[in-house]
C-alpha cells in the first residue's frame, strides 16, 4: 500500500495533475483506493458508464475502441480522465496485460472534493485544454500538410 505522500508523488507524475498545489493532491490522495487487477482482467468496457480515473502505479492496461488497439498504457499514465467530469459512457474498453496496481479515484469523490476546493478544477481543466489544443494544433498541421502534397 502507497502512503499518502507516495499517493502525492504518484499524482504530480501525472499530466493532468501537474498544475495542482501539492496539499490539494494530499486531498485527492486521501480520497483515492488501490486496487489490484490480473492480467486477462476487464477493468471497464466501452459503453459503460464512467465512474472513474484510474492512475497505473505498476503493470500494464490496454484500451481497445470497437476491438481495434488505441493505446498501451503503463506506469505513471491514467486512464479515464474525462471521467471525473461527464457522464458519457467509456468510449474504449480496458483490459489487464501484465498484473497492476492502480489507484482508483471515484467520479463521485472527486465532484464532492470540488465542491469545496475548486481549484482543483481549475488546475485540472487548464491541463486538459492545452492537450486539446496540442492535439487542434497538431491536427491542423496535418492538414495543411497533406493539402499542401
Amino acid at each position: 500500500m502507497l502512503t499518502t505522500i507516495e499517493r502525492v508523488i504518484l499524482l504530480r507524475r501525472v499530466d493532468v495533475f501537474t498544475g495542482v498545489p501539492t496539499e490539494k493532491l494530499a486531498e485527492l490522495a486521501a480520497v483515492s483506493e488501490e486496487v489490484d487487477r490480473l492480467e486477462g482482467d476487464v477493468l471497464f468496457r466501452e459503453s459503460e458508464p464512467s465512474d472513474a480515473l484510474y492512475l497505473v502505479i505498476h503493470g500494464e492496461i490496454r484500451l481497445t475502441a470497437e476491438g481495434q488497439w488505441v493505446a498501451d498504457v503503463g506506469p505513471e499514465e491514467a486512464i479515464g480522465t474525462w471521467a471525473l467530469f461527464d457522464d458519457e459512457p467509456r468510449i474504449a474498453t480496458a483490459t489487464v496485460t501484465r498484473d497492476a496496481r492502480l489507484l482508483r479515484i471515484r467520479t463521485n469523490r472527486f465532484q464532492e472534493l470540488l465542491s469545496d476546493h475548486t481549484e482543483i478544477a481549475q488546475a485540472v481543466l487548464r491541463t486538459l485544454a492545452q492537450r486539446f489544443r496540442s492535439l487542434a494544433r497538431d491536427s491542423t498541421d496535418t492538414t495543411r500538410t497533406t493539402q499542401a502534397d
